[in-house]
């Protein structure tokens, strides 16, 4: 498990924004997202990214995740976002959707070489920051009852 440290006090504007999305689906009655490999940090996360110039926050949100995963997808209800300073030390402020897939495949990528549907238990154990477990729990709420069981 890792944490990132919090954005410091008094620093509003975040230096970098990002987008993302929680991507689930139902198998068998079980709840399942999606987590994802990345090689270049040897992590497992959520499919996100940083917005282009002039990108609103959802677009940004919906491209990354097509870009990582391979899937097109049909954006939902917006879930907590999270802020944390990133590897290089800037305040960084992730957006995310709740996902559901409507197309495609996965392919592994330059910036995701793994791609596992884990159930949210699964799901916690795997992930590697304590700021995407965060977003998990905030989904599993969404998600009712039956997403945990």
């Amino acid at each position: 498990m890792s944490q990132r440290s919090p954005v410091p006090a008094g620093q509003e504007e975040p230096q970098v924004r990002a987008a993302g999305g929680i991507v689930w689906r139902v198998d068998d009655g079980v709840v399942a997202v999606v987590v994802v490999h990345r090689p270049k940090y040897d992590d497992w996360t959520f499919p996100k990214g940083k917005l282009e110039p002039d990108e609103s926050d959802d677009h940004a949100a919906h491209r990354e995740v097509v870009e990582e995963t391979g899937f097109e997808c049909v954006l939902g209800r917006e879930l907590p976002s999270v802020r944390y300073l990133d590897n290089k030390g800037r305040s960084k402020l992730v957006r995310y959707w709740e996902m559901t897939v409507a197309g495609g495949r996965f392919a592994p990528n330059d910036e995701v070489d793994g791609l596992e549907w884990l159930d949210l238990d699964s799901a916690r154990a795997r992930l590697t920051y304590d700021h995407d477990r965060d977003v998990l729990d905030a989904f599993a709420e969404f998600a009712g009852p039956e997403a945990s069981a």
